[in-house]
This record gives structure tokens, C-alpha cells and sequence, in this order.
């Protein structure tokens, strides 16, 4: 299968006053194009890091981060940014909605910075065409205090989708929702990376969560590491190579 993210010896290393605070520590993983991916790791594992590299909002002190076959790693933060809106879909556990603005409104907010050459109208047509495909079809007038934190989800998701980008970035995507609505959340993920090809990577700490993936990487101290068992969990395969 076509490799879609591509991390070859990626380091990490934040500094606190003269303290040297290593957090990633040679992490290498490729991850294939159309795969549903689950990250799981504790509080400081190393995990948010990588997301953060992996959405191009940081970049590693050494190492090789491919996306989509370029190379990250000497872009500028223009760049970088143009990676972003057009290769990358961000969902984060805080639904980080504008509070008096429609559904519509929200889901069309990343057009106005990257799609210029679309007419408002052909925007919020795009808009209702996402907000449709996560079944919001009736709710699109909604502010989001008048809908649930699962409704208020599936917005951030329809917006994380609205520049069609190939791969969705998924941060504790249901760290605020009940139990029922983190299921129905998880299974509209599986739909769209079945039914429509998008790589979704999610950064979980929760196994019940990322049993809803086709795959399991485990980060430990700033590291991939396979976990003792791996080949007989439901998950999936081993997460990936073990480390050099």
C-alpha cells in the first residue's frame, strides 16, 4: 500500500531553563494511505508531540517527516501552513466552535482562508454538502449551545473535512463526550475512512477507543514500542517496526 506519512528517526528536545527535557527520542512509524490508525500512550509518552509534528505544527529537532511524499523538515512557516490547509484535518478533544455563529458559519470558516476563489454561496454550499455527511443536515442554522457535545463534534469534524484533505488528525476526539455519543463518534470515523478513503490517525489514551482502529502504534517515553501481546489483540498488527 501507498505510505502516506512517512517519520524516519524523529527527536524532540524541549528546553526549560538550561534543563534539556528529551520527549521524542528516535520515533520512526509510516502510516499508509486510507489507514485508520490509533496513537495510544500515558500523559507525557511523548504522544501530543507527535501530533503536533505529524499536523505540522512543530517540527522535529532531527529526523525525516514525510507527508504525502514531501519533505517537512526545512519548510518555511508559510509552508508549513499551506501543508496544513491543504493536506491535514485537525479535531481536538475541546470542540473549539465559534459560540454565535451557525453550524453553517463554522464549517465554513476555513474556505475564507484557503478557498478565495469560491463565491459565498458555492462556500456555504460546500458547508451544508459537509455538514450532510456527518447527518447535520437539519441542524445547520444551530448555534452550538443549542446542540449536544456529540452534534458540536460532529460540526468540528464536518469543518476539519471542508478542504477535502487526505488526512484527519484526531487529538482525544472524544474526551468530552459520554460513552453512547464517543461510540457514535468512533463509528462515523470508521465510515469515512471505509466509505471515503481519508486517513484518520487518533491520539487516544483510551483502549476502548482505539479498538475502533485498524491499527494500534504505542508511544512509551518518547519511543514506539510493541507491546507484550500485541499479535493476539483485536487491534491489529504490530503498530510498526520496533525502534533501532
Amino acid at each position: 500500500m501507498e505510505t502516506i506519512i512517512e517519520l524516519q528517526d524523529i527527536h524532540k528536545t524541549y528546553r526549560m531553563g538550561d534543563i534539556a527535557v528529551p520527549v521524542l527520542k528516535g520515533v520512526s512509524m509510516s502510516v499508509a494511505r486510507g489507514e485508520l490508525v490509533a496513537l495510544m500512550g500515558a500523559s507525557g509518552s511523548g504522544k501530543s508531540t507527535l501530533m503536533n509534528i505529524l499536523g505540522c505544527l512543530d517540527r522535529a529537532d532531527s529526523g525525516i517527516y514525510r507527508l504525502d511524499g514531501q519533505e517537512t523538515a526545512h519548510l518555511s512557516s508559510d509552508q508549513r501552513a499551506a501543508i496544513r490547509n491543504r493536506k491535514l484535518g485537525f479535531v481536538f478533544q475541546s470542540f473549539n466552535l465559534l459560540p454565535r455563529t451557525s453550524a453553517l458559519d463554522n464549517v465554513a470558516m476555513p474556505l475564507t482562508y484557503t478557498a478565495g476563489h469560491l463565491t459565498e454561496r458555492e462556500a456555504r454550499g460546500r458547508a451544508a454538502e459537509m455538514l450532510a455527511r456527518v447527518g447535520l443536515q437539519d441542524r445547520m442554522d444551530h448555534e452550538p449551545s443549542r446542540l449536544s457535545g456529540g452534534q458540536q463534534q460532529r460540526v468540528a469534524i464536518a469543518r476539519a473535512l471542508i478542504n477535502r484533505p487526505p488526512v484527519l488528525l484526531a487529538d482525544e476526539p472524544t474526551g468530552n463526550l459520554d460513552s453512547r455519543t464517543s461510540e457514535e463518534v468512533l463509528a462515523m470515523f470508521q465510515e469515512l475512512n471505509g466509505r471515503e478513503g481519508i486517513t484518520i490517525i487518533m491520539v487516544t489514551h483510551d483502549p476502548q477507543v482505539a479498538r475502533h482502529a485498524q491499527r494500534v502504534v504505542h508511544i512509551h517515553d518518547g519511543l514506539i514500542v510493541q507491546p507484550s501481546g500485541a499479535g493476539d489483540e483485536s487491534t491489529g498488527p504490530p503498530a510498526s517496526e520496533p525502534e533501532s
